[in-house]
């Protein structure tokens, strides 16, 4: 349970600096943040504690180990090749920002337009 609930302030940490903060580095630093603990919390999911695997339709008669279902596995897998690809899109935009603009604070290019 107390995964759970780090996942959680790790996800209300990631949405706090997209949410507060003005600089778009950390903007990015906090989806980030948030898309990890996302991912984490997939990963936590996916135990599977009574040692019955999800294909499994009745309880074995030997006693089993812990087991892992594999889709959510599978998931996070996709996830994180998704998240690298969007990440490295909005730190291209950053930078292209910051060449038009000459700084990464939201406030400062919402007054220039142009």
């Amino acid at each position: 349970m107390t995964a759970y609930i780090l996942c959680f302030v790790l996800f209300s940490l990631g949405i706090y600096c997209v949410l507060v903060k003005r600089n778009l580095i950390k903007i990015l630093l906090g989806i980030v943040i948030a898309e990890c603990a996302v991912n984490l919390f997939l990963v936590l999911v996916a135990y599977r504690a009574e040692g019955m695997a999800p294909i499994m339709p009745v309880k074995p008669v030997i006693e089993t180990p812990p087991m892992v279902d594999p889709l959510p596995h599978a998931l996070v897998l996709t996830a994180i090749v998704i998240g690298l690809a969007t990440t490295a899109l909005m730190a291209a935009i950053a930078m292209r920002i910051y060449d038009k603009y000459g700084t990464y604070d939201i406030n400062e290019i919402r007054e220039l337009k142009g």
